[in-house]
């Protein structure tokens, strides 16, 4: 009987251990899955020390409520050396801005990768109705012509809709303006000075286009140091 038992827990722990492996499911090429060891809220960020890859590194993302031991899930991210957090008083050696993230592993499809944005938070469309400029452009007349607008400045009238603050010493500003199709209905703006997010703001800036500052982070276009007046 003792034999038999003995024969059914070995049985066991392999089927538990095939289940497992099963579980674990490779990530799209370019995902990160981490653990969370350490949180520290500061600002309008939330500061995780997180194991990827058996190595212990900090990532920074927009406030959220996360515990030691969660798993996390992202792909873009910039990584910033020496970054000095004024609200926490401390300089990191290097943090990794992660762009979004998800409790969510990535879809995966039998046999192949589905998008691998799946469950990733995006920028999603809000419903948002602005008066345009008679003097400025429409998100949608500046990707369409971004081309022939390249270097030139303009303005923009637009609802702030995500803000990540002193990122490369400047505010990474999102807007939507209730125009444009697809993926070109948010608009991406840097600035030395601020917005709070659902803010109605007047844009004046340099059309940048095709920008791409590694790790993920490529924009067709936007606008770059930008006076920013808040209506």
């Amino acid at each position: 009987m003792k034999f038999f038992n003995a024969i059914i827990l070995v049985g066991l722990a392999i089927v538990i251990m095939s289940c497992s492996k099963k579980a674990e499911r490779p990530l799209p090429a370019g995902f990160h899955g981490v653990e969370v060891k350490e949180k520290i809220d500061a600002g309008d960020y939330t500061y995780l020390n997180v194991k990827d890859k058996g190595q212990d590194i900090w990532i920074a993302v927009t406030k959220m409520p996360v515990e030691k031991g969660d798993s996390l899930f992202y792909d873009k991210a910039m990584e910033m050396k020496n970054w000095k957090s004024d609200a926490l008083k401390r300089t990191f050696e290097s943090v990794w801005f992660v762009e979004s993230v998800s409790k969510q592993p990535p879809a995966v499809e039998t046999g192949a990768v589905s998008n691998p944005h799946a469950n990733v938070a995006k920028i999603e469309r809000k419903d948002v109705k602005v008066a345009h400029l008679n003097d400025g452009k429409t998100v949608e007349q500046i990707f369409s012509d971004k081309d022939k607008l390249k270097n030139k400045v303009i303005k923009i009238r637009g609802v702030v809709t995500k803000i990540n603050t002193g990122i490369l010493d400047r505010n990474w500003i999102h807007i939507q303006d209730g125009t444009g199709l697809n993926d070109s209905f948010d608009l991406l703006i840097t600035s030395k000075e601020n917005a709070a997010v659902g803010k109605t703001i007047v844009a004046e800036g340099t059309v940048a286009v095709d920008k791409n500052f590694g790790s993920g982070y490529a924009y067709p276009v936007m606008i770059e140091d930008a006076k920013i007046k808040v209506e």
